[in-house]
């Protein structure tokens, strides 16, 4: 099948047959007859390789998410590109997205489904409901989306309290200023940072699945709109604790800056749970499955 000085040809095996994405760091990826291969340098606890050269499935994942600490040849480049497999410069476990070349599927199925859902607006609405039901654990009836965005305001607002008893830190609501973040509290500064993280993981998500960001279904205005759907998704087991984990260190004066302490706490969270495979499979779920 690997043909010519690089391999290049047509990508055989279908993005519904690969494995989702793969994270790399502190390594060089380079070209080497006809496939990938990967030189894993000095190694720390968070990195899934030990030191050493390995060969990358090439045609076996939907992206590659290069980490800190490493390089990429232009011959690798040139491999990703024929074979339709993304490429994605991201933070320490995936909690910062830099760039993703749009090396992405050669196929738009889910970006077409998502795309007749959403100028729909009863199905539109439908999506969002789905949307709901995978945060809230349940279907709720209402078909308003003001409505809906009523329950789960209120639903979040306890989360919050329950959350910071259990991991006993002091809550005194959500509040934040955009002109100026540092003048919240820790834990509403570590909710931001939190957050940012998972809508990092998401848009990885969004660009290994080929979907459109700016249709959400829940968010409107943002150009990340469906980024920001897909993120919610995971507040309440994800963000939330990790936030409050982070503020609780912060406050003993034991660890990091709070933002540190937070993208730590958030990118072990993301590997150990399987955070962006899981969006991926929720991601093709949600537009896959039309019965309500």
């Amino acid at each position: 099948m690997l043909k010519g000085r690089l391999g290049l040809e047509s990508a055989k095996v279908p993005h519904a047959d690969r494995a989702g994405c793969l994270y790399l760091a502190r390594g060089a990826l380079t070209a080497r007859d006809g496939t990938l291969a990967f030189l894993q340098g000095e190694a720390t606890a968070s990195d899934a390789l030990d030191p050493g050269d390995y060969a990358i499935p090439l045609q076996g994942v939907s992206i590659i998410l290069l980490g800190p600490g490493s390089t990429v040849s232009h011959d690798a480049l040139r491999l990703l590109a024929h074979a339709r497999t993304a490429l994605a410069a991201v933070g320490e476990d995936g909690v910062r997205m830099y760039t993703a070349p749009p090396l992405i599927a050669d196929q738009s199925a889910l970006a077409r489904q998502q795309a007749r859902l959403w100028a729909d607006e009863r199905q539109r609405i439908k999506v969002a409901r789905r949307m709901y039901a995978m945060r809230l654990g349940e279907v709720l009836p209402h078909r308003d989306l003001n409505v809906l965005r009523g329950i789960e305001g209120a639903r979040m607002k306890a989360a919050y309290a329950l959350h910071a008893q259990s991991i006993g830190i002091e809550w005194r609501g959500r509040r934040y200023d955009r002109a100026n973040p540092l003048d919240a509290d820790l834990p509403n500064q570590a909710l931001n940072h939190a957050a940012s993280a998972l809508e990092a993981a998401a848009a990885i998500a969004v660009c290994a699945t080929a979907t459109i960001p700016q249709l959400g279904f829940i968010h409107e205005d943002s150009g990340q709109s469906f980024v920001l759907d897909v993120a919610d998704l995971y507040r309440d087991a994800v963000t939330i604790p990790c936030a409050f984990k982070a503020a609780r260190e912060a406050l003993t004066g034991r660890g990091d800056n709070i933002e540190r302490l937070t993208r730590r706490m958030t990118g072990t969270a993301l590997s150990r749970q399987g955070v962006i495979p899981s969006m991926i499979e929720r991601i093709k779920t949600l537009f896959e499955k039309q019965d309500d």
